[in-house]
C-alpha cells in the first residue's frame, strides 16, 4: 500500500530550544514533517521559497520585524500559503490582529501538544483555529471592535505602536527601531508619544520600563 505523503511544515521562532522542540514533536507525527526553519524575519521568505511548505508556523515575537509584518510579506509573495501564528502573549491581544493580517489560526505557546497538532491539521484542511475566547467573540461579532475594558491596556495600541513597544522592550533604541521598520526617527518618536498617552504613563523612562517588563513576562506591572 502506498504511504500517504507527509505535509510539509516550515517553523519560524527565534528561540532555538523551542524551535527544535516543536520540530521534534511535528516530526514524530506520521502525516507531518518539518521541511525547514528560520529564527529571523529576514530569513523567512527565502526559506519558504526554497522549501515550498504546505503551512508556516510563525512566532509573533521575532527579533527585528515582528511576525505580523512577516505574515503580511508572506501574504504578498505566497497568497495561498496558510500561516498559523504562535505566541506567548494572550490571544485577546494578538489573535485578532493576526487574523486581520491573514493568519489562518493562532495558538498560545503554553498550549498542550495535542492542541498544536489539532491547529496545524485544521489549518491544513482549510479551516481556522483560535481559542475558545476568540471563537466567542467571532460568534458575537466583536472581532475588530475596540478593546474589552477587562483586557490588556495594550489592546488600545495600533499594530505599529505595539510593534514599537515590543522593540523597545527588546532593548532597541529609537534610531534602531526606525531602521528596522523603515521609518523616520521623528515618526517613531511620534508613535512613542502616542503609546505613552494611551498607556497613561508619566514619562519615557516609565514607557521603557513597562516595555521591558512586558517583553520579559508578557504583562504590564
Amino acid at each position: 500500500m502506498k504511504t500517504a505523503k507527509r505535509r510539509k511544515v516550515f517553523v519560524v521562532d527565534d528561540h532555538p530550544i523551542f524551535r527544535q522542540g516543536l520540530a521534534q514533536m511535528i516530526n514524530h507525527e506520521t502525516d507531518l514533517v518539518v521541511c525547514g526553519d528560520a529564527e529571523s524575519a529576514a530569513a523567512v521568505c527565502d526559506g519558504v521559497a526554497a522549501t515550498k511548505p504546505d503551512i508556516v508556523i510563525l512566532d509573533i515575537s521575532l527579533k527585528g520585524k515582528d511576525g505580523i509584518d512577516v505574515l503580511r510579506d508572506l501574504q504578498i509573495r505566497h497568497p495561498d500559503l496558510p500561516v498559523l501564528m504562535l505566541s506567548m502573549h494572550d490571544e485577546s491581544l494578538y489573535a485578532e490582529r493576526a487574523l486581520r493580517a491573514g493568519a489562518r489560526g493562532y495558538v498560545m505557546k503554553q498550549e498542550a501538544t495535542e492542541k498544536v497538532m489539532i491547529a496545524i491539521r485544521r489549518v491544513l484542511a482549510g479551516g481556522v483555529y483560535v481559542g475558545e475566547e476568540i471563537q466567542r467573540r467571532l460568534i458575537g461579532g466583536n472581532v475588530g471592535t475596540r478593546r474589552d475594558p477587562r483586557g490588556s491596556p495594550l489592546a488600545r495600541l495600533s499594530d505599529r505602536e505595539l510593534e514599537i513597544f515590543r522593540l523597545m522592550g527588546q532593548g532597541a533604541g529609537t534610531r534602531e527601531i526606525a531602521g528596522v521598520l523603515n521609518l523616520s526617527v521623528k515618526t517613531v518618536e511620534s508613535h512613542q508619544a502616542h503609546i505613552k498617552d494611551k498607556l497613561q504613563l508619566k514619562n519615557s523612562s516609565e514607557l521603557l520600563r513597562q516595555a521591558t517588563l512586558w517583553v520579559a513576562g508578557g504583562q504590564l506591572s
